[in-house]
């Protein structure tokens, strides 16, 4: 075996380089979103054996929605990236262009295997600038081929190794042979194919048996197989017919790579439906061509041969995985599939080029032709790289070659509905709808864009259209066994749309049993129709519908959080606290758990909770650093425990963040007042009255501030007037009012402001105190000039604090009924990170030491009211 250089290290590293650098500036698209974005298993947080128990998609292996491609080595590479820079696509990039230099140089080495020096080197270039390999290289998925060819090669470098002296058996390359067959087979699945190279090298290289017409009758026969079954395909020859003309279609894409397209699915090769359709004459032909060679390197001795089966054999044996032949893929071609068979083609061009370059009279114009060939692949491959840029670019240059693909106008609609391009990415949607009527996912885009624009009916006709296509129902057959599970989603959609009328509720509960009824594991069923039953006030029932998601899921911390909201509606606080705690420990960073379990030690007055909950708003910060909310509560914290300089630290940051936060603005103007800094809150209240100039709570406070500490009567008159406007029957600004009234020394007019005050709240003692004060001084003959009533009670608000308003929304896992998006090989559905935000809301909540502070302000005015009473009475 000839040993490679540094030189031509050097210059194939180089080439990949030239071609592949454009790639890393491309971001994740495609099957990316789902292997990268949407995959939970690339997160530190996630145990990495479940990196062995879940497909290539993070979808547990033993649920029926999973691909079954299981490939944890290739997941396992995408977690290092994500170590290293997370979401950052281009380490992802950078390692996939590595990892194509790395397949190309053990490529070469290979090929020395059978090839001279110079053709070795022209196959390990054609392959390193190949365009058809960008699929492979430029999109991330694409590493599964990567991964999987390098230990591929390396598998088949080291079984050529276990030959000895004499024939004899050399163990230990054999041993090392099965532990990389192993590791390339949990990258990809067709690594085992392997094998069937070492056994074809072992018979007919290693120990030169040639068995020409028993092998090549094996080999068609094998072919042909599916072909001449009707048994186990449709009764009619379309299938045959079909899978066979794929292979003339793929082997053409390899010999002229100049219409790629990133998805052949669906319509994109019409079905070949009789024997006297023309495209069979290339399925002919293919054969006849594959036939020749076969009999040419298995009638025949001598190198050439050898060369033209091996090849041969890495074009075939690789690719029968994904032939159809066999047994259907969830695809009709993928170019990143003929990454390893390109290796054959390669082989067999190069091998082909040196018989054509031996022979004097054409050694210039193979040499021409040869380096036009690798010039143009090149520049092909690097302006194809920039499909890959977005989503848009990609599937655009996709419709360019194929319109017939209803999955392709999806897909571009999806890419414009991500721009919020809503009006543009209707018309691809509906195009799909055009280009396949029956396509329910394109019916259900169409109905969810429609929704996006506010055009609810037209919105609502297309899901009645989508679910119209829906298959029905037939007596002995299981319903879930016929129908694609992302296909019930449409009833989940209508659900959605419907519930917003609340005279449709019945109507929208009755759709999700529907879907219920048709899969009883339909989990988000059971999660849409629990947080349903909650609007509609029957937490019982959303309790039970969450419990049932648990029983189909109890590792999801989304439902254990849903499930605890359900006890707060139930007034269960504390079966709501122990289901957020269970949430956290699935996953400790679970944001909206974090925000409401503090919120709910919060408002249990519990004081030994309290370090917790301030624990739990701090690491909500630490996730959500731009919401204002947790700052604000960990303020409210903070003025519960009497740490005003540290209240004011967070109320000022939460403020900071947002500067109308209503209930901020306002405690931080109470948090003055109760410290002694009245005139601090001033600024405070007249920002928060800017933004909320009907705030009564804040007027009644300036009032107070303006009369008891700037004496500003007029001003104050100005504050309760404007909430008399507001509320006519608000008692407190009634009675501050008359409390004007008297300090403006009109007695008759604080008489009249005191009855009627009087007539709104009978029993509220002190305002009767207050008028019999004001008609004896009207009865006196002296008027003394006292405050009726004593700073600190004037406004009514004293000790009051507003916590946040904890408007508990329910956490729906996905958006799996708004977000269809298909690829080659699955449906998918994007999943929501967060559901909603907790705000504001301003309720009395007071702590045992504010009421003990409030009990000593309430004698302390009893005290000065008798001071009152005796002056005004002359005593």
């Amino acid at each position: 075996m000839a040993e490679i250089n540094l030189k031509e290290v050097t210059l194939i590293v180089g080439l990949v380089a030239a071609c592949y650098w454009n790639s890393l500036f491309c971001g994740f698209v495609f099957d990316d979103v789902s292997a990268i974005l949407d995959n939970k298993d690339l997160h530190p947080t996630t145990p990495l054996k479940t990196l062995f128990q879940n497909d290539f998609w993070g979808t547990p292996m033993s649920e029926e929605r999973s691909h079954k491609s299981y490939r944890p080595l290739t997941v396992l590479t995408f977690r290092l990236n994500y170590l290293f820079s997370e979401l950052k696509p281009m380490s992802y990039h950078l390692l996939n262009m590595m990892f194509h230099a790395v397949v190309s140089v053990i490529f070469l080495k290979v090929c020395k295997l059978f090839l001279d020096n110079r053709s070795s080197m022209i196959a390990s270039l054609l392959f390193a600038v190949h365009p058809i390999h960008t699929e492979a290289v430029t999109g991330v998925v694409g590493r599964a081929e990567l991964l999987s060819s390098i230990f591929f090669l390396a598998a088949f470098l080291s079984y050529t190794k276990s030959k000895g002296p004499d024939n004899s058996i050399v163990w230990t390359p054999i041993a090392l042979t099965v532990f990389l067959v192993a590791v390339a087979t949990l990258c990809k699945e067709q690594g085992i194919t392997v094998v069937g190279i070492c056994c074809v090298y072992e018979v007919f290289i290693a120990q030169g048996v040639y068995f020409a017409l028993i092998m090549y009758y094996c080999w068609t026969v094998s072919s042909w197989k599916g072909f001449d079954n009707p048994a186990a395909v449709s009764p009619t020859p379309t299938r045959q017919l079909t899978f066979n003309y794929l292979l003339p279609v793929n082997a053409w894409l390899l010999l002229n790579p100049s219409e790629l397209c990133c998805d052949w699915t669906m319509g994109t090769i019409p079905l070949i439906e009789s024997f006297l359709d023309v495209r069979n004459l290339a399925t002919f032909i293919f054969f006849c061509f594959l036939g020749a060679l076969g009999v040419f390197s298995l009638r025949y001795s001598g190198d050439s041969s050898k060369t033209v089966l091996m090849a041969l054999c890495l074009m075939a044996l690789p690719f029968i995985p994904a032939s159809n032949l066999f047994f259907p893929v969830g695809f009709v071609v993928a170019e990143r599939v003929l990454y390893v068979p390109s290796m054959g083609f390669c082989i067999l061009v190069a091998h082909g080029w040196q018989k054509i370059s031996n022979k004097s009279i054409l050694k210039k114009l193979s040499w021409v032709c040869l380096s036009m060939v690798i010039f143009t692949h090149a520049l092909k491959t690097l302006h194809r790289n920039w499909d890959w840029e977005s989503e848009y670019t990609l599937f655009m240059s996709a419709l360019k070659v194929n319109k017939n693909n209803a999955k392709l106008w999806n897909n571009v609609g999806h890419a414009l509905e991500n721009e919020k391009n809503f009006e543009r990415a209707l018309k691809y949607f509906l195009q799909a709808t055009h280009v396949q009527p029956d396509d329910i996912g394109a019916h259900m885009n169409v109905g969810r864009t429609y929704k996006n624009l506010n055009r609810t009916k037209e919105a609502e006709e297309s899901y009645m259209m989508a679910k119209s296509l829906m298959p029905q129902v037939i007596p002995g057959k299981k319903y879930a066994a016929r129908i694609a599970p992302n296909h019930l989603n449409v009833y989940i959609n209508l659900a959605n749309l419907i519930r917003a009328n609340e005279s449709r509720l019945e109507e929208a509960d009755q759709l999700y049993r529907q879907a219920i009824s048709m899969r009883p594991d339909f989990k988000q069923a059971y999660i849409s129709r629990g947080e349903l039953l909650l609007k509609m006030n029957k937490p019982s029932k959303a309790k039970e519908a969450y419990l049932k998601a648990l029983e189909l899921d109890r590792n999801n911390a989304d439902l254990w959080y849903n499930l605890a909201i359900v006890h707060i509606e139930l007034k269960e606080p504390n079966e709501a606290l122990k289901n957020f705690n269970h949430a956290l420990e699935l996953n400790p960073k679970h944001k909206l758990s974090l925000f409401n379990s503090a919120i709910l030690m919060q408002e249990s007055g519990e004081v030994k909770l309290r370090p917790e909950a301030r624990k739990r708003l701090l690491s909500y910060i630490n996730e959500e650093p731009q919401d204002a909310n947790g700052y604000f509560n960990l303020g409210m914290l903070a003025m519960d425990d009497r740490k005003d300089t540290e209240a004011e630290m967070w109320m000022k940051k939460a403020i900071k963040l947002q500067a109308d936060f209503r209930s901020a603005l306002f405690n931080l103007a109470l948090l003055y007042s109760q410290t002694a800094k009245e005139l601090m809150a001033l600024p405070v209240l007249e920002e928060l009255l800017r933004y909320y100039p009907d705030h009564i709570k804040g007027l009644i406070l300036k009032g107070d501030i303006l009369m008891n500490q700037k004496k500003d009567i007029l001003g104050a008159k100005k504050c309760f007037e404007k909430i008399l406007e507001m509320d006519p029957s608000n008692v407190q600004g009634k009675h501050n009012l008359c409390v004007v009234y008297f300090e403006e020394k009109d007695l008759l007019k604080a008489e009249r402001c005191l009855v009627e005050t009087l007539a709104l709240a009978p029993h509220e003692e002190y305002i009767q105190r207050h008028l019999n004060i004001v008609r004896d001084k009207i009865s006196s003959s002296s008027f003394v000039e006292q405050p009726i009533f004593p700073a600190g009670k004037t406004s009514g608000v004293e000790g009051d604090k507003i916590p946040t308003e904890n408007i508990k929304e329910i956490k729906n896992e996905p958006r799996p009924t708004e977000m269809i998006k298909t690829s080659d090989n699955k449906s998918q559905s994007k999943s929501n990170k967060q559901l909603g935000k907790n705000t504001e809301k301003e309720t009395p909540h007071k702590t045992t030491k504010d009421i003990k502070e409030i009990e000593k302000k309430r004698v302390a005015a009893l005290k000065r009211l008798e001071e009152i009473e005796r002056i005004l009475n002359g005593e």
